[in-house]
């Protein structure tokens, strides 16, 4: 069962905190869209000045606008094509710290200035991205990183047991 945390005011912990908050939400849920919706509402309540947080799904070698929070988006992204084709054209995760000096940045809110895009694997194949977009320039760093992979690693795992069944 779901229960709220309080957060503690430090980064560490509460990103710690943040990725139990998911566990408890996803693990009996068996629904990917379901998980996917949870995890960016968990993520939009728990992190301060963003303004999109969402996903996109890998489908017929495109990205796919999946469940998000902010304002709509661009619903499809080609592969290597702004910053979420290119985290899975690298298969690896981006911090872009202004998003007006990344070659081909695609603008679906003229308010983000920064940006962070973790790729999803399931099964060792690509399944998505987490997309993250802020109004404050660099405003991720490598500790958001950290703690960001290790959550769309839970999601993932959740993921791999949804589609095993």
């Amino acid at each position: 069962m779901f229960q709220t945390m309080n957060y503690t005011g430090n980064r560490t912990k509460d990103y710690e905190i943040l990725i139990k908050q998911l566990h408890a939400l996803i693990a009996d849920e068996k629904d990917e869209i379901a998980n996917l919706a949870n995890a960016a509402g968990l993520l939009n309540q728990f992190l301060n000045d963003i303004n999109w947080v969402g996903f996109y799904i890998w489908k017929n070698n495109e990205l796919v606008l999946g469940p998000f929070q902010g304002l709509p988006a661009c619903i499809r992204i080609p592969y290597g094509k702004g910053v979420c084709g290119s985290a899975v054209a690298k298969k690896e995760t981006l911090i872009v710290p202004n998003v007006n000096h990344f070659p081909g940045h695609i603008a679906c809110d003229a308010a983000s200035q920064s940006e962070i895009v973790i790729p999803i694997f399931v099964n060792k194949e690509i399944y998505g991205v987490l997309d993250i977009d802020s109004p404050t320039l660099n405003r991720f760093d490598k500790t958001d990183q950290h703690y960001l992979e290790k959550f769309v690693l839970t999601l993932a795992k959740a993921l791999e047991k949804a589609q095993a069944k």
